[in-house]
Order: structure tokens, then C-alpha cells, then sequence
């Protein structure tokens, strides 16, 4: 066998390696995406605290010991299901944004939006801020809650800069601040309407929407 024919059957070897190991890699990532899609039901309903991984196991078709091989241990579990559920919402209003012909009707598509997902999501809201609130004690979970939440409120000035610029205005609050005024608007009618209110989304939209009207002031 020449030398071209060894280092030919060499880079195939080697290739079909590394082809072995990328989709050893992706299959473990999408058990884990799998895995958490399962977990984030139970972590909704009980919260932080109250689940542990044997509870998750017992509300799943996946036993007590597969959850463990896939995360070390309920905090990596429930960073991930965040994370995972978190990738697809901070893209939530992005489509209104691009839709919206005047400023008029984006106030009201996002306010309409916000009061759409408090009434349908508001278990899976409330699993954010318990773990944003668990960040405050669990150093371990704090890098993460950061990188959410600024793309939490990157989400939000996408919808404000668009809407400013509909309107002619200019924002007179930076990023941070809108991101916190709504964001406390939003946390404070999840709890109403987990109490039972249910004048709660209808009150967070008209919110919203004086907020938006508040903008240049």
C-alpha cells in the first residue's frame, strides 16, 4: 500500500471519527432538550423548592436514573429547561415588531401580547422569576439568570426602538429602566393572576400600554 494510500485510509479513519463523535454529541443534547421538555411541566406546578429529581422522574416516563446520567443534579436540570424554554420566548414579540406599519399598532399587538402570555404561560412564567429569585441565594444559577434576562430585555428595547421610531420620539429612559418598568408591571400581574384576579391581563395591557404612551416624557 503506497504512501498517498495509507494517509488516504488515515483521513477516512479519522473522519469517520470525528462524523461518530459530533453525532454522539447531538444525540446527547437532544435526550437532555428531551429531558427537560418532560421536567419543565412538573418544575412549573411545584416550583424550585418543592421538586426534587425523583419527583420529576415520578411525573415522567424517564426513570430516576436517567435523569441523573444527563444532569448532575437539579440545578443544572432546571438552568437547562430555562434556558431551553427561554430561547424560544425572547423572541416572542419579534414578529410584531417587524409587522407593525405605525405606532399605534404596535402598542397595541404588544400590549395585547403580553396580556395573551400571562393568561396561557403563566405556570412557565413563574418558573423564571422562582429561578431568577433562587439566583439571589444559588451563586450557581446567577451567570445564567444574567445572560436571560439581558436577553430578556434586548427582546423588549427591539419592541421600544421600533416603536420610537414609529413615532417620532425619542426615548427618554435607557434600556435597562423600560426593561425594569415592564418587567415589574409583568412579574405584579403574574401574581394577581395566579391569585385569581381576572381583571389581571386586562389591567396589564392597558399598562403596557400607557407605559408606551409614556415613553418621551
Amino acid at each position: 500500500m503506497g504512501r498517498d494510500t495509507v494517509g488516504f485510509v488515515r483521513d477516512a479513519a479519522e473522519t469517520n471519527r470525528e462524523r461518530i463523535s459530533r453525532r454522539r454529541i447531538d444525540k446527547f443534547a437532544e435526550r437532555r432538550a428531551e429531558l427537560a421538555d418532560a421536567a419543565l411541566q412538573t418544575l412549573a406546578e411545584l416550583g424550585y423548592a418543592r421538586t426534587s429529581l425523583r419527583e420529576i422522574a415520578q411525573n415522567s416516563q424517564f426513570s430516576h436514573g436517567v435523569l441523573h446520567y444527563y444532569f448532575s443534579d437539579k440545578e443544572e436540570l432546571l438552568t437547562h429547561c430555562v434556558r431551553q424554554y427561554e430561547a424560544a420566548c425572547v423572541t416572542r414579540y419579534d414578529e410584531i415588531v417587524v409587522a407593525a406599519s405605525s405606532a399605534a399598532e404596535l402598542r397595541r399587538e404588544f400590549s395585547t401580547a403580553m396580556a395573551e402570555t400571562l393568561r396561557t404561560d403563566a405556570p412557565m412564567h413563574r418558573l423564571w422569576y422562582d429561578l431568577r429569585n433562587q439566583s439571589l441565594f444559588e451563586e450557581s444559577f446567577r451567570k445564567d439568570v444574567l445572560e436571560i434576562d439581558q436577553r430578556r430585555e434586548e427582546m423588549i428595547w427591539r419592541v421600544v426602538s421600533r416603536y420610537a421610531e414609529l413615532s417620532g420620539i425619542s426615548v427618554g429612559m435607557s434600556s435597562s429602566v423600560v426593561y425594569a418598568i415592564l418587567d415589574g408591571l409583568f412579574q405584579q400581574a403574574l401574581l394577581h393572576q395566579l391569585a385569581g384576579r381576572d381583571n389581571a391581563a386586562i389591567d396589564l395591557q392597558a399598562n403596557v400600554s400607557r407605559i408606551m404612551d409614556a415613553l418621551d416624557s
